[in-house]
C-alpha cells in the first residue's frame, strides 16, 4: 500500500465503471513515479470522505482539491502510472491559483498542454496541461477551441499554485487568455 499527503487533483473522468482521478503530489515515500503523478481508479469499494470524516460520492471531488490517499503499491507502467484507490481524504477545497504571462513556445494537441516562456530564459519554461474544464479565452474574452492556440502568441494563464519537480516544471492550466 501507497500513501501520499497534500496531493492536488488535476483531473477527474471516467472510464467505463471507475472514476480516473490524475493526482500530483511531492511527499509518497514509496512510490518509485519520478513525475510526481499518478492515476487513482476509484471504484465502489474506495471511500471519499470530505474534511471532516464523512463520506461523500465521487461526484463531489473537483479539480484543485487537496487530498490525501491511500492506493495500491500494484501499478501500471504507463505514464502516469494507475493504481487503484482504497481511500481519498479531501484535504482543502479551496483551489489557489497564480497567474503567468508569456509566449507560447509549443503546443502538444496529442495531449491537450501548452509551453510557455514568461522572458527570454530557459528557466522561465512553463507547461501547462489542460483538463476539460480549462477555459480558452481570445482578447475579447470570448470562449475559443484549443485549435485556435499557436506558438509565438501571448497569453495570460491562471494555474494551479503547485507545480512539479520535472524540466520544465508542470502544473494545471484553468484559464488561458491570449493577449
Amino acid at each position: 500500500m501507497n500513501f501520499v499527503s497534500n496531493a492536488i487533483i488535476e483531473h477527474i473522468s471516467f472510464d467505463r465503471n471507475a472514476g480516473l482521478v490524475t493526482i500530483s503530489y511531492n511527499n509518497c515515500p514509496n512510490c518509485r513515479n519520478q513525475n510526481h503523478q499518478i492515476v487513482l481508479i476509484v471504484n465502489n469499494n474506495t471511500v471519499i470522505l470530505n474534511e471532516v470524516g464523512v463520506q461523500i460520492s465521487f461526484r463531489e471531488l473537483t479539480i484543485g482539491m487537496m487530498i490525501n490517499a491511500v492506493f495500491s503499491s500494484a501499478m501500471t507502467r504507463s505514464i502516469p502510472p494507475q493504481a487503484q484507490a482504497f481511500q481519498i481524504q479531501v484535504i482543502s477545497r479551496i483551489p489557489s491559483y497564480e497567474t503567468t504571462t508569456g509566449r507560447i513556445i509549443q503546443i502538444d494537441s496529442q495531449n491537450q498542454a501548452v509551453t510557455t516562456m514568461s522572458d527570454f530564459t530557459p528557466s522561465s519554461v512553463i507547461r501547462f496541461n489542460l483538463s476539460p474544464d480549462t477555459v480558452i479565452l481570445n482578447q475579447r474574452g470570448r470562449a475559443i477551441p484549443f485549435s485556435r492556440l499557436m506558438p509565438g502568441l501571448r497569453v495570460r494563464i491562471q494555474h494551479a499554485s503547485f507545480m512539479t519537480a520535472s524540466i520544465p516544471p508542470q502544473t494545471t492550466a484553468f484559464v488561458i487568455q491570449m493577449l
